[in-house]
């Protein structure tokens, strides 16, 4: 029986020695991203929306949105990049489409810009 179960470990240590590694990610996108809007609901209200976006290295990332400091909302999200532009998928929120866009750098910010024009994010 120890015969049989010193073979077994060999052969699982073989096997666990041979597997192959993850390829290593440093795609520029990976870390975080913000955009931060204050609406005036009156000449003494305001409100302040966060939105923060988490990218890593395993092609997903995490989506939070603060509503005056207060989460609002939080979900996974998936992404990749092709040419340079970035696809970013909302798993399982139909009422959020994809956002597609291109990293533009700048002398002092760098931002996630989308198709239409508008300014999805900037680096943290």
């Amino acid at each position: 029986m120890k015969k049989l179960f010193s073979f077994f470990a060999i052969i699982g240590i073989i096997l666990a020695s041979n597997c192959s590694r993850i390829e290593e990610n440093n795609d520029p996108v990976i870390g975080i991203w913000s955009k931060i809007d204050v609406n005036s609901i009156s000449e003494t209200q305001k409100t302040t929306i966060k939105q923060e976006w988490i990218f890593n290295d395993a092609y997903l990332g995490r989506f939070h949105s603060y509503n005056n400091g207060k989460l609002d909302l939080r979900t996974d999200f998936k992404w990749s990049e092709q040419d340079g532009v970035y696809t970013i998928s909302y798993p399982g929120m139909e009422s959020k489409s994809n956002d597609v866009v291109t990293m533009i750098e700048f002398e002092k910010e760098t931002i996630l810009k989308a198709t239409d024009g508008h300014t999805l994010a900037s680096r943290e």
